[in-house]
């Protein structure tokens, strides 16, 4: 195109050559706009830079997986790359250019969860060798729905293993299979909560995104404790259709992401009606889904009541030892919220908050559940080189085979379960327990405050909230809040990682009413774009391959 134009001119130069002489003419090229830097890169400038083709999803899957294999050896956040990626990324790019879009993420690389089956070359193992090799029938609801929106599946993440369902004396981001994660923050930082590898690889840009489940704090702390932002919704507003269980009645299925729009972009794709999962049916409006990414709106704090459950803070505060620090920071983030023109509505309180805190009512439905649910999983294989089709079988794999690190890590969860509690969800205790966990997270608990002070939300430290949506099947939003200041001590858990320590960051949850998330995507999309957070965060490990490096190497 330059030689062209230069041609075309050719006849006139010399008509200004004295002026040539004095002033040098340079030719005119379009500037182009910058390639966005993949530790931050939202998917609508990947989306935009697809479009305009500075890059192909070739490209982007290229400098993901190049991230990955940078820190994966020190972070062991991924626990294995899709083979398929960019053969994948290659047919979408063919798509794209026949004008072909499947959807918002069309050509975009996500990651998922190890518990979320598959149907490719990726394996599907919760972190144990139980299930290695083991095949589904079809993909997962959530990965067919990621596909159909255009997204790559890049990888799977690691975890807790069994999803932190296994063990009294193991640590989050541990698995057989994958080794333990660690956050990036701290040297040998303890990642907080199942869906670590999900967190961390979200925090380093490692993919566009990635996806998490929660029982019970799985994806809002380890977002908390990586910096980025955590989507737990609403028990039903997304599939678990083969997705590894622990418990059918508290069990969801979320995005984990770098800002709340990118949130809600995901979430989209993944929400919504599925015969093979009957919670789904109670999704409200007929099953239409609300528009995620339009909730996103900066001036939506503005007249928002927003609650604040102190005494349950102050609970909290005496369980959790470094809470304080938390709460500090906590209350300059309701001083923001104010300003904005948020009405708070302060001491909005649980009512069976000590109740809940000093109950055992949560284990005894996810015990009861964990022992139905896998059974059922298992049972959906088509391969089962292991031959486990029971939490019994399970448990007897893991004590003989070695590299599960039995007894180091022991399997008490599983014991209680079977030798102390020794009922499951189809005995008549269930009910009588579930009624009174349905309590604490409702009358007794969120959505009790939310309905008695006519409440759009509640905020509270995330550290520690999880807790008190668990029973509801209620929605939290976890958004990046501050760090742990440079003359913090050192906590270690009970292995020697690092949980809190200089530099470590928590994160705000914002909770609601079942089937709140646009609200609550609104109140915490307003709340980022005031504050920022997440960019004051200073890593101790970060990839460093770029697109132009990608772009460079052909």
């Amino acid at each position: 195109m330059g030689l062209g134009r230069w041609v075309v001119f050719a006849p006139v130069i010399g008509l200004f050559a004295s002026f040539a002489a004095a002033r040098p003419i340079t030719p005119c090229t379009p500037s182009q706009p910058e390639l966005p830097p993949l530790i931050n890169a939202t998917i609508s400038a990947l989306v935009k830079g697809l479009q305009s083709k500075q890059f192909t999803s070739v490209d982007l899957v290229e400098a993901y997986i190049r991230r990955i294999h940078e820190v994966n050896s020190a972070l062991h956040a991924v626990i294995e790359v899709n083979c398929d990626a960019l053969d994948l990324a290659a047919q979408l790019d063919a798509e794209r250019a026949d004008g072909q879009i499947r959807g918002p993420l069309h050509g975009i690389p996500i990651l998922i969860k190890n518990n979320i089956a598959t149907k490719d070359g990726m394996n599907t193992t919760s972190g144990s060798y139980a299930l290695l090799k083991s095949t589904v029938p079809e993909d997962s609801t959530i990965a067919r729905k990621l596909r159909e929106a255009g997204a790559i599946l890049l990888g799977k993440t690691n975890l807790s293993q069994w999803a932190y369902y296994r063990s009294s004396n193991s640590t989050s981001g541990w698995s057989a299979l994958g080794g333990q994660t660690y956050g990036a923050y701290y040297r040998d930082q303890d990642p907080n909560g199942s869906s670590s590898g999900s967190a961390v690889a979200s925090s380093l840009g490692l993919a566009a995104g990635s996806i998490g489940t929660e029982t019970d704090g799985s994806i809002v702390l380890p977002s908390s404790w990586g910096n980025v932002v955590g989507i737990k919704p609403t028990v039903g507003l997304t599939s678990r259709s083969l997705v590894i269980p622990i418990s059918e009645h508290l069990d969801t299925v979320g995005p984990i992401s770098t800002n709340v729009k990118d949130g809600a972009i995901i979430l989209q794709a993944i929400a919504g009606f599925d015969a093979k999962d009957n919670y789904t049916s109670a999704i409200p409006n007929h099953g239409v889904i609300p528009d995620y990414v339009a909730a996103c709106n900066y001036y939506a704090l503005a007249g928002a009541r927003i609650g604040i459950p102190r005494s349950a803070m102050a609970l909290r505060a005496t369980q959790i030892s470094t809470y304080g620090p938390q709460v500090q920071i906590f209350d300059k983030a309701v001083s923001i919220m104010r300003d904005a023109g948020a009405v708070i509505v302060e001491n909005s309180d649980f009512t069976a908050a000590a109740e809940l805190l000093n109950s055992t009512v949560e284990g005894l439905v996810t015990n009861a559940d964990f022992i139905v649910g896998l059974s059922r999983y298992f049972n959906q294989l088509v391969e089962n080189p292991e031959n486990v089709t029971s939490l019994e079988d399970v448990r007897q794999f893991t004590q003989s085979f070695g590299l599960e690190d039995y007894p180091n890590r022991d399997t008490k969860v599983w014991d209680d379960a079977l030798f102390e509690q020794r009922w499951n969800n189809t005995d008549p205790r269930f009910w009588e327990a579930y009624m009174e966990l349905l309590y604490y997270g409702g009358e007794g608990g969120l959505l009790g405050a939310i309905e008695r002070d006519n409440l759009d939300a509640i905020i509270m430290p995330a550290n520690g909230s999880p807790i008190f949506a668990a029973g509801a099947g209620a929605p939290v939003i976890s958004v990046p809040l501050g760090f742990y200041a440079a003359d913090t001590t050192v906590v270690k858990n009970d292995r020697g990682m690092p949980f809190v320590a200089p530099g470590i960051p928590f994160g705000i949850s914002f909770m609601g009413a079942r089937f709140s998330e646009a609200k609550l995507i609104g109140l915490a999309y307003a709340y980022e774009q005031r504050t920022r957070v997440r960019d004051r965060g200073k890593l101790i490990i970060e990839p460093t391959t770029e697109l132009r490096d990608v772009l460079a190497s052909y």
